[in-house]
């Protein structure tokens, strides 16, 4: 950084084809930034969700390495009781502690996983796991009174899967205005070297609405009252870009990322209710509803084999014997069950028989370390399009709908990463072919070195 500041605009599931294409020239700040910018793609982590694929920039490291496969994990010894990842879990430095051994100040907001905070060097605000306003959500503990005295209840999310429509886009423009009113103060009041923020907005409104925006989606209606809304969304974020832009030296290094991208859903597989079919989950009684999770039925853990979680991707369990309390899989057997089920998953097919490009890998193939607690498999279903459906008690495998809410959206491998250097000793401007940067390398490469 040689004595110049960096600010990091993240923007949470950003997608290269909204960004680059689609919406690019109808931005009047992000457009010009992205065109004036060296230009690269953003391959995620495994998996592609925000945690852990934030904390993976931010430190160099892989999820594996972290112990961070997501928002929850299950809890050792059990079948079914999880816990909800958190900031104590992260044990390798971020990019902020080492610019604050270097003396450097940071700011950084929203990053998640980032709560509880920690001491910085610098300023902190939390993300989105944050439990709410009355928690201590900043670094150090005053500046809460400051933000609280300059917006009053900080907003860390949106509840984005409801068919209440109207609510998600007001309450998405609300978070948004009073996240970008926060970062001007802190662009302005506090002493900084280094600014990185992430807006979990552009991620909500993305699922909230691509189907109403995406002619390729399912559900989508031409001409229908929501079809602008990610665009506006997309303009909002433009706007509040332009006002903190005005707050920041001129000679600031400027860059815009993404965790990961994100594409239309095409549909939810039920994976508990297909391992059911196949004899490695055995129910001791049938649902009697759709949409019934696996802790409202009886389940024969004496006799089941595995079972899964839904989500954006899949993670399956093996019954192990002297692991969970009911093992059913002699560790002898433990890799040949294993493989078993994987080349099982890999031959599932879609709903009119079409071949699905489903991937299905064991951690230790994906990570040099494998810490805290992994499935026994990883699975991403036809290339992430079909995300994970946990629940049982449907007519079919196949959900046009997420088994949890509206959805419209799912991750995708690609995020978006520009780098705006005003004195260009960073090769800057589009030169026709995007090289990719993986994720983990980002600020080691950008920054560290």
């Amino acid at each position: 950084m040689a004595n110049r500041k960096m600010l990091v605009i993240g923007l949470d599931a950003a997608p290269p084809k909204l960004l680059y294409e689609k919406f690019k020239d109808e931005l009047e700040v992000l457009g010009p930034l992205v065109d004036e910018s060296a230009r690269y793609l953003m391959r995620t982590s495994h998996p592609p969700i925000t945690i852990p694929a934030w904390m993976s920039m931010v430190t160099g490291k892989t999820p594996g390495e972290l112990g961070l496969y997501g928002f929850r994990h299950r809890k050792p010894g059990s079948y079914l009781d999880f816990y909800i990842a958190n900031y104590r879990f992260i044990k390798h430095p971020t990019v902020w502690d080492t610019l604050g051994s270097r003396g450097l100040k940071s700011i950084v907001v929203g990053v998640p996983p980032t709560y509880p905070p920690k001491p910085i060097r610098g300023y902190l605000i939390s993300d989105f796991i944050t439990p709410g306003p009355e928690s201590n959500y900043t670094w150090p503990p005053m500046l809460k009174k400051e933000i609280e005295k300059l917006v009053g209840e900080y907003v860390f999310d949106v509840v984005f899967r409801s068919e209440d429509r109207d609510r998600v886009k007001r309450e998405l423009w609300e978070m948004t205005e009073k996240r970008f009113k926060v970062l001007r103060y802190l662009a302005e009041n506090k002493k900084w070297d280094f600014f990185m923020f992430v807006e979990i907005g552009v991620d909500r409104v993305q699922h909230a609405f691509w189907g109403f925006m995406d002619p390729e989606h399912h559900k989508y209606v031409p001409g229908n009252k929501y079809e602008n809304v990610i665009r506006d969304y997309y303009k909002l974020i433009d706007r509040e870009v332009k006002t903190l832009l005005e707050k920041i030296p001129k000679d600031t290094i400027i860059v815009i990322v993404s965790d990961h991208g994100a594409k239309r859903m095409k549909g939810a597989f039920t994976v508990n209710q297909w391992l059911a079919q196949q004899g490695y989950l055995r129910l001791e009684e049938e649902p009697s509803k759709p949409g019934v999770d696996l802790k409202d039925v009886k389940i024969d853990w004496s006799k089941t084999i595995a079972w899964g979680w839904g989500g954006y991707y899949a993670r399956i369990f093996l019954n192990v014997k002297g692991r969970e309390p009911k093992g059913t899989i002699e560790s002898r057997d433990y890799e040949y069950m294993r493989d078993q089920l994987a080349r099982e998953i890999r031959k599932i097919r879609g709903p009119n028989g079409e071949q699905w490009k489903t991937m299905v890998y064991k951690p230790e193939e994906l990570y040099p370390e494998v810490n805290g607690d992994a499935p026994d498999l990883i699975v991403y279903f036809d290339d992430l399009y079909w995300r994970s459906a946990g629940t049982l008690g449907w007519p079919t495998n196949y959900l046009r709908e997420n088994d949890r809410g509206p959805d419209d959206a799912v991750h995708d491998w690609h995020g978006v990463l520009t780098v705006y250097d005003p004195e260009e000793t960073i090769n800057k401007g589009f030169k026709g072919e995007i090289e990719i940067i993986k994720i983990r390398d980002l600020m080691l490469d950008l920054i560290l070195k």
